[in-house]
């Protein structure tokens, strides 16, 4: 699995993509590396790929919600103490997006599907960056989400 962080430098958002690069038989994604954009949303449809999104959609909310060092953020990885907080989100993310992706692959005729997930900050006013706390959180979330569903 491939996994890129896209920030945004004037608003508090980041976006995610993690690119399939194994087949998910638990899914019924099995071929993931197609000749074209349009054979990719073939499964991009899929019940399989929906499920996914569904878990994924379960597993992130669980960890935007969680404290920072439950979400997969090793100690000294994040500048915010540990607040043991449960109801709150102590960098106060929030789920935008999460919709299926279509990935370039490695090689020009290649591409495969993947998750797009759009994360915020909801402290930061617009025209504001991502702030580096939240950027380290987010990418921990990211790494724990790809653990969780063992992709």
């Amino acid at each position: 699995m491939s996994i890129r962080l896209i920030p945004d430098d004037d608003k508090p958002y980041t976006a995610i993509e993690i690119a399939l690069e194994t087949p998910l038989p638990d899914y019924d994604i099995h071929d993931i590396e197609q000749p074209t954009p349009r054979d990719v949303d073939s499964i991009l449809v899929s019940q399989g790929f929906r499920d996914l999104i569904d878990d994924a959609r379960g597993i992130l909310l669980e960890l935007i919600a969680a404290p920072p060092e439950l979400a997969g953020i090793e100690p000294g990885e994040s500048s915010l103490a540990p607040l043991n907080i449960t109801d709150h989100d102590p960098c106060h993310l929030e789920l935008v997006q999460l919709t299926g992706a279509i990935c370039p692959g490695r090689e020009d005729d290649v591409y495969r599907p993947g998750l797009w997930i759009v994360i915020r900050d909801t402290r930061c006013k617009s025209g504001e960056p991502l702030p580096e706390p939240s950027r380290i959180r987010v990418e921990g979330i990211a790494r724990q989400l790809m653990r969780r569903l063992e992709l």
